[in-house]
């Protein structure tokens, strides 16, 4: 019983790819980054493999993969449904943006507007992996204020950071890009502190009582609805010791925010190329803290459901 690493890699990969996206559509689009050949092959290829790489990943935690273009059809009121139609929708523009880069060596006129209709569908689709999650009452720990501004802070962030890297391993490196991803991280992990302060303090009004309607006394659950776990207990009834718990954020906070900060400000005070050594480390680094963190926000997910069964 455990989080699938199929929607945490999801989760991180689509992230940083879209981060990436809108960061390229919108700089690269204004001419504050150069139309360079293979600057544009390596970070339109690396955006779009993350993004790629996502999608395919997340097909694994289906069910039934052949069943799922049937999602799509559910756009009015499934906000997956709307991830899948924004994932696909941005792809159009991105892959206009990627060729008049590429092949045409511009980004300016169309290919300028092209890039940011690419930042507007990776924005929009990270909201609605956002609120994939916000919206589902039943999770306390999702449905909150902090959940999609904290996909919409991430993203940037690690999008920001691969950015910086970029740049820097083509000897392009901007003071205001460093400090820029430096400021990021800093938010993301301020955001990620005050996310978990809420969640510790959270105190779910719903017990086995109110979940059954029954009063006069403590309800207690003798036996399971049914002989063997449903998809509900394996996603969202996993049970991580305390210990286990604090562990896993302070991991979170080293690999995701501290030392990518530190990498950072170092790379600042140096010059080329080991401000590219310490930029891709930090970028390597950061991409793994996430991993840990998309794995805690999973886990540490209760389900309401979980009540019935004792929990």
């Amino acid at each position: 019983m455990h989080p699938a690493f199929s929607v945490v890699f999801f989760t991180t990969a689509t992230g940083a790819g879209y981060g990436l996206l809108a960061l390229l559509g919108v700089l690269a689009g204004q001419g504050f980054v150069p139309p360079d050949f293979w600057l544009g092959i390596v970070g339109m290829g690396l955006a779009l493999g993350l993004i790629s790489a996502g999608l395919l990943s997340s097909a694994g935690h289906l069910g039934r993969p052949e069943r799922a273009w049937r999602a799509f059809s559910q756009w009015r009121s499934s906000w997956l449904s709307r991830e899948g139609v924004a994932s696909v929708a941005t792809f159009v523009p991105a892959g206009l943006f990627a060729i008049g880069w590429v092949f045409l060596g511009r980004t300016n006129g169309w290919v300028a507007i092209a890039g940011l209709l690419a930042a507007a569908g990776a924005v929009a689709t990270v909201c609605t992996t956002g609120m994939i999650y916000a919206s589902l009452k039943p999770i306390a720990q999702w449905h909150s204020r902090f959940t999609l501004p904290g996909y919409l802070i991430f993203s940037a962030m690690s999008g920001s950071v691969l950015l910086n890297a970029l740049l820097q391993g083509f000897a392009l490196g901007s003071t205001i890009v460093l400090a820029g991803c430096t400021l990021l991280t800093l938010l993301g992990w301020g955001w990620k502190l005050a996310t978990y302060r809420y969640n510790d303090r959270l105190e779910i009004p719903t017990n086995a009582n109110t979940a059954t309607g029954l009063a006069g006394g403590t309800v207690r659950s003798l036996e399971w609805p049914h002989t063997e776990e449903n998809y509900l207990l394996k996603e969202m009834g996993f049970r991580i010791a305390r210990k286990h718990k604090a562990r896993l954020r302070q991991i979170t906070q080293v690999l995701a925010f501290a030392l990518p900060v530190l990498l950072l400000i170092a790379a600042l005070a140096l010059r080329w190329p080991y401000a590219a050594v310490l930029s891709a480390l930090a970028a390597t680094v950061q991409f793994a803290g996430m991993l840990v963190e998309r794995w805690l926000f999973f886990a540490e997910a209760k389900h309401t459901v979980t009540l019935y069964y004792g929990r």
